[in-house]
């Protein structure tokens, strides 16, 4: 299913789906594997970056598609349904060329003149230490949670950076480095998005130059140098509008894959005592309320993006009720996914608790996400909540 009023989807656009759609069976064989290892292979992120799939959100002048995100979010949902491990890769890595688009044009010159179809992972948890010297910064540090890091030669690191207006406050930055200048500490075995690779990145006392960073909040030209040279409105969306769904949307493919699988299950499995699943009332009131979820979800995600979009190119702002509304909403995406998945491994069995089982990997990928701090439902539900209660934003982010 895809939004109404789809002026979006070009014949190149279309194009990117249709292969993205074409690679999530090839992804479906591959998962267990991906599980298995805690990675996802080289030669799936070769075929989708020969898929065009890493440049959705690129500019079109170092050789992107520069697309609309909704587009985006339907190829990751798309290669969700074959394996959320690499989709929540794709959902993180993929969208970094848009916020490179944002850094000045040194920066993006550091790391796309040479070859354009570098990739570049993150992990933008404040914890870094940076050092005011002349010309840039001595940084240092230690992050958890650099997903595909493995897959890339560069790194977006969090900070934390006093505000550029004298006033003293610190405020979130982002920091690019090259792979010499950090290392990867592989400590990555966790319950559910095992292909992911997310493991933790150490950096010690290395010199970042100023250009290669960029005020991650700062929505202005002047915090968004980039802009000069990449002048189009998807640049000029806020960068948690934009963010926000990378660690959420996957679990909408995930769950329709898991609804696939389910069906096909049911259509043949027997229980222990002779009864057809395919008769069981749980089975068939999980498998349709787990429909109904993914399809309200992804309603929700193409109707906010409208919005979304719609601001960038007309210059419009958005309120802050609406925006924390939105996050509220993005958050809310695994643990709604979350119940659904519930309910079609408790359909399932005991049988289907046995890891041959693609739903029983779904199952553990979905709950896996909702750990992420971008998915602290409960959070920015009462963030959305008490605004319209009458208290002020305690959101830096929006």
């Amino acid at each position: 299913m895809t939004a109404l009023n789809e002026d979006y989807l070009t014949p190149e656009a279309i194009a990117l789906i249709e292969r993205a759609r074409a690679l999530a069976p090839k992804l479906a064989e591959r998962a267990f594997a991906a599980d298995r290892e805690g990675r996802v292979s080289t030669q799936t992120i070769s075929e989708m970056a020969e898929a065009g799939l890493f440049r959705v959100l690129q500019p079109k002048r170092w050789g992107g598609y520069e697309l609309d995100p909704r587009v985006f979010y339907t190829v990751q949902m798309a290669l969700a349904e074959g394996c959320m491990s690499t989709a929540w890769m794709y959902g993180v890595v993929g969208v970094h060329p848009w916020q490179l688009a944002l850094f000045p044009e040194a920066a993006q010159q550091d790391v796309w003149a040479k070859d354009s179809s570098i990739r570049i992972a993150s992990t933008y948890m404040p914890t870094g230490k940076a050092e005011r010297v002349e010309g840039g910064y001595r940084f240092s540090g230690r992050w958890g949670f650099s997903t595909g890091v493995e897959h890339c030669d560069w790194i977006f690191l969090g900070g934390l950076l006093p505000k550029k207006d004298g006033s003293g406050t610190l405020e979130h930055a982002t920091f690019l480095l090259p792979k010499s200048d950090y290392t990867v500490e592989e400590n990555w075995d966790v319950l559910g998005l095992r292909g992911t690779g997310s493991h933790d990145i150490i950096v010690k006392d290395v010199f970042v130059p100023e250009h290669r960073t960029q005020r991650t909040n700062d929505h202005s030209d002047a915090g968004c140098p980039g802009r000069e040279t990449n002048p189009g409105w998807l640049y000029r969306i806020p960068f948690t509008q934009v963010f926000q769904r990378a660690v959420s949307s996957a679990c909408i493919g995930a769950l329709e894959g898991a609804v696939a699988d389910f069906r096909q299950r049911s259509a043949s499995h027997i229980g222990k005592h002779g009864n057809k699943m395919a008769e069981d009332p749980n089975a068939q009131t999980a498998v349709t309320e787990a429909m109904m979820a993914a399809d309200q979800l992804k309603l929700v995600l193409f109707r906010n993006y409208a919005r979304i979009v719609h601001c960038a190119k007309t210059g419009d702002k958005m309120p802050v009720e609406e925006r924390l509304l939105q996050r509220a909403q993005a958050s809310s995406v695994p643990k709604v996914t979350g119940r659904a998945i519930d309910e079609l491994m408790r359909a399932c069995a005991a049988s289907g608790t046995y890891k041959t089982n693609a739903i029983e990997r779904v199952f553990r990928d979905i709950h896996q996400g909702r750990t992420h701090i971008a998915n602290n439902t409960d959070a920015y539900v009462r963030a959305h909540g008490g605004v319209m209660l009458g208290l002020p934003n305690a959101d830096p982010y929006i």
